[in-house]
């Protein structure tokens, strides 16, 4: 897996119209999400059609309440451990919405957005972590602003508005497997 000119080379591209250019050229920090459209129901193209600004409001009661938002990230982990990127990870995506990370306001302006596919209290599959993993030890290098401590969930940056990842998702693991050596994955 590599990244060339800021897109994975192992993510299918799915190019989302939600994203505009960072204002500073930062990348300091990673944010991990979780989506699943409707809510706890896997698999399917209702993700990327958010994504793209081309869910149906039609095709499901939750749909019709979010097919209107402008939103993005730059990379989806399927459960199946898919990777589908939507933005070019030096643009901004558009998935933090009001956050604060650290007294900075606006995240998305120096952040990466990784969306697992899941919920908050349904475990993530090992598929999902392995990516995980390996995506974020190689934006880690291509881009040094991120290290260990500049990696938080969605909740971290909007408490009280956001939940995810979840109590489902196993920081411990995630972030001690980050600091072992990464040829024992």
């Amino acid at each position: 897996m590599q990244i060339n000119n800021h897109w994975l080379t192992d993510a299918r591209r799915c190019p989302s119209p939600f994203f505009n250019q960072r204002p500073d050229n930062e990348i300091s920090l990673l944010v991990v999400h979780n989506i699943a459209l409707p809510p706890k129901v896997y698999g399917g193209r209702w993700i990327e059609a958010l994504f793209c600004g081309e869910l149906p409001p039609d095709q499901h009661p939750y749909f019709a309440e979010v097919a209107h938002l402008e939103v993005s990230a730059h990379l989806l982990i399927r459960r199946t451990g898919e990777l589908v990127q939507f933005v070019a990870f030096d643009q901004r995506a558009w998935h933090a919405g009001r956050s604060n990370f650290q007294g900075r306001e606006n995240c998305n302006d120096f952040a990466v957005g990784i969306e697992l596919e899941g919920s908050d209290d349904q475990p993530y599959t090992a598929l999902q972590y392995s990516q995980l993993i390996a995506v974020s030890r190689l934006l880690m290098q291509t881009y040094p602003g991120i290290n260990p401590d500049r990696i938080c969930g969605h909740d971290q940056l909007a408490p009280g508005r956001k939940t995810d990842p979840g109590l489902s998702f196993d920081w411990q693991a995630y972030l001690e497997t980050l600091d072992n050596d990464p040829r024992s994955c």
